[in-house]
């Protein structure tokens, strides 16, 4: 009966109008910095890697730009085009006698691919486990493919998961396809082990606590909360702590106890990611398969002491503070090493291409002997561009 009280009273609790200021974090920023170059790079690399002579031509890999996030004003070209010490390019003539840029991978490229593939066997369990948690927050356990597409870099799934992955463990994952003709993926059946959260499973006062599970919180240097902020947050730490992968549909959503499930949701689906961050358009169509309220998002405003939005790059990403020190990640992933590989590669050829060091003579007689295409092979030669880093904003196009 007490407990029935205590939960009228908080279900009474309407929605405190908070409204907590967005102050910029230099260190967080600095974390996110360079996310989307990589990403793209890293999707360009499977590609080319996927393909059985090593070697795809230009109009074939722009056909795939929707999956790399570039700039609406930048080419795949001109993209791959910084960093010739990942992609190799080459002209081969087509049969009207115009020279078509193709591009393959350094060796050096070619052997972080590799033992990319190699870690990600070594921990497929980890990715499949989270992605059956990712469906298990969603009703029905099911996603649409499009969803899934814009949180693979995130969780870690391969380029091809369709093919591999899903294929692989067709016992616990199945294609369907939605009522409005889309194609979805289903968890065939729910995983009561994996149904814990982060928080759950790192806290060993649930059970003393009635349930109620505060979040780790952490402000950016400078921040100033006023009292009545201070005392709102104190209090809504004490709220009842609902599981993201338990029912909620009991839930009132005009009340800070909804919100608080609804923190608890994306504080578990950014521990589901690998690096603890997305870009917050990846989670625009989650609200109906998580069952959200209209203007979900706004809890990443409301409670900056979890969730830092960088809007860095010119885009917005939600970033989890907790899976930082600074702005290094406290839990490395596997793959999160192999990438930071990639990273390093992309920075130092990206200014080492701007210092004119990648040469036609220095690279025909590789590319001309390791390559069975055609005969009419030109290399590309790099242009010199001013001496800045990868991170930066791009300049104007280039004609492919």
């Amino acid at each position: 009966m007490l407990q029935r009280t205590a939960f009228n009273y908080c279900q009474r609790r309407t929605l405190v109008n908070v409204k907590l200021k967005w102050v910029k974090d230099r260190v967080l920023d600095n974390a996110v910095a360079g996310g989307r170059e990589l990403k793209a790079a890293c999707v360009l690399v499977s590609i080319i890697a996927s393909d059985p002579d090593g070697c795809i031509a230009i109009y074939h890999l722009s056909r795939n730009r929707g999956q790399l996030g570039l700039p609406d004003g930048l080419k795949v070209s001109t993209f791959m085009r910084r960093f010739p010490n990942v992609f190799q390019e080459l002209h081969i003539s087509d049969s009207g006698g115009t020279r078509v840029p193709w591009f393959k991978l350094s060796p050096e490229a070619l052997e972080i691919y590799e033992n990319e593939v190699i870690a990600f066997q070594k921990c497929e369990v980890d990715i499949l486990n989270r992605l059956k948690k990712l469906l298990m927050l969603c009703r029905n356990r099911m996603l649409p493919l499009q969803t899934i597409d814009q949180l693979k870099w995130d969780l870690g799934l391969p380029y091809n998961y369709e093919n591999s992955l899903i294929k692989m463990h067709s016992d616990v994952l199945k294609m369907v396809q939605l009522d409005d003709g889309r194609d979805a993926l289903k968890l065939v059946k729910w995983d009561e082990s994996l149904a814990t959260s982060h928080l759950e499973r790192n806290s060993d006062s649930a059970t003393e606590n009635n349930g109620v599970l505060a979040f780790p919180i952490g402000f950016t240097r400078g921040f100033g909360l006023k009292r009545k902020c201070v005392k709102w947050l104190e209090d809504w730490q004490k709220l009842p702590y609902t599981s993201p992968y338990a029912d909620a549909s009991h839930l009132d959503p005009r009340t800070d106890v909804s919100e608080k499930r609804i923190v608890g949701v994306f504080h578990e689906l950014l521990h589901l990611t690998l690096q603890k961050k997305t870009q917050r358009s990846n989670v625009s169509n989650l609200r109906k398969p998580l069952g959200l309220p209209q203007k979900f998002t706004k809890v990443f405003e409301r409670h900056p002491g979890i969730f830092y939005i960088s809007r860095k790059g010119d885009t917005q990403t939600v970033v989890l503070r907790e899976g930082y020190d600074r702005d290094k990640l406290i839990e490395k992933h596997p793959l999160v090493d192999i990438r930071t590989k990639y990273l390093s590669m992309l920075n130092e050829g990206f200014l080492n291409r701007s210092r004119g060091l990648y040469k036609k003579d220095k690279m025909v007689d590789e590319l001309m002997t390791s390559l069975d295409c055609e005969e009419n092979v030109v290399l590309f030669q790099s242009e010199e561009e001013s001496d800045c880093s990868v991170l930066s904003e791009y300049e104007s196009d280039e004609n492919t």
